[in-house]
């Protein structure tokens, strides 16, 4: 076996780039990758030996990342959606749905999992296969060490500022007649939304929505160079968390948003679909609340509150 170096090895020791580990492949198992890469790099972690045997395995990046990006995209979204269906079977905890008369069939779920699930290969699938060859032009790191806990962090905050704000604004604009009638209308099937409804939505509104998502990471790495794959997968595991939860229709005690107010929770979004306008953010309740785009009856109490008090300041 050998070793050789990049730029990224020169002026950092502690990196090692993917493609720098030239393993033997008579025996190509995962295995046999991840004992190499153990013996020849044993400064790395645990979860940093399987991330680089899983790309001496594959043997191509943009394959690897393809794979591992839209395995992860298909686990996380079913999967985070599977709770909230077993949930809706269970009628202990219909106290806690928001509009607790409209509990979805087997068939409307069955329903929307196909058209989710076509959507997921027809127009999802292709956007994360070109994602690595993009991003990796702009900057993106794919190797190890991974970036620390802080990084990451911190700029998993600014993408959801970021995605919120777009969010919003395209959002809103999805709500004019003409979109609304050919693009939108769609995901509004459902007045009455279940997490597996996240991204029930015609092929332009993905696109359009995703970029939300996907758009902020790669300005942010074409600007700063330095972002590092894991953190965007981290990212997207936490925004697909959030919208499934966003459409789940339950209001619990210890929702999120009773302890940050802020954020927007499900209770936000299931207003947004009962009333079909206002409530337009994805994460956090500020634009609609600076902007007076609350939906809802306390929103529209403010407002005739608001009203009066002119009023009165008027006379």
């Amino acid at each position: 076996m050998s070793l050789t170096y990049t730029m990224d090895s020169l002026t950092n020791p502690n990196y090692t780039a993917i493609a720098d580990v030239m393993l033997p492949h008579t025996q190509n198992t995962f295995w046999h990758e991840f004992h190499e890469v153990s013996k020849s790099t044993p400064q790395l972690n645990y979860f940093e030996k399987l991330w680089m045997a899983w790309y001496a395995f594959i043997g191509n990046d943009v394959l690897a990342t393809g794979i591992m990006s839209f395995l992860m995209h298909e686990i996380v979204y079913f999967g985070r959606s599977l709770p909230w269906m077993i949930i809706d079977r269970i009628p202990a905890f219909n106290k806690y749905k928001i509009q607790n008369q409209k509990v979805p069939s087997a068939k409307e779920q069955w329903d929307c999992a196909k058209l989710v699930l076509l959507s997921h290969f027809t127009v999802e699938l292709p956007q994360i296969w070109f994602f690595h060859p993009m991003a990796q032009f702009v900057g993106l790191e794919t190797g190890v060490p991974f970036p620390s806990l802080f990084t990451m962090a911190y700029q998993i905050a600014i993408f959801f500022v970021l995605e919120d704000t777009w969010h919003y604004w395209s959002h809103r604009a999805l709500h004019w007649g003409p979109l609304y009638k050919n693009i939108h209308k769609i995901h509004h099937q459902y007045s009455a939304p279940f997490g597996l409804a996240a991204e029930y939505a015609s092929p332009l509104e993905v696109m359009i929505l995703g970029l939300g998502s996907v758009g902020p990471p790669i300005l942010w790495c074409a600007v700063t160079k330095d972002l590092h794959i894991l953190t965007m997968y981290v990212w997207i595991v936490l925004r697909l968390s959030q919208a499934i939860d966003s459409h789940s229709g339950y209001e619990f005690p210890w929702s999120l948003h009773h302890f940050l107010p802020f954020w927007a929770g499900a209770d936000h979004h299931d207003t947004h679909h009962e009333k079909f306008i206002g409530n337009y953010s994805s994460s956090f309740r500020w634009w609609d609340y600076v902007l007076d785009t609350e939906s809802g009856p306390e929103a529209a109490q403010r407002r005739r509150e608001r009203k009066i008090a002119n009023a009165k300041k008027a006379q």
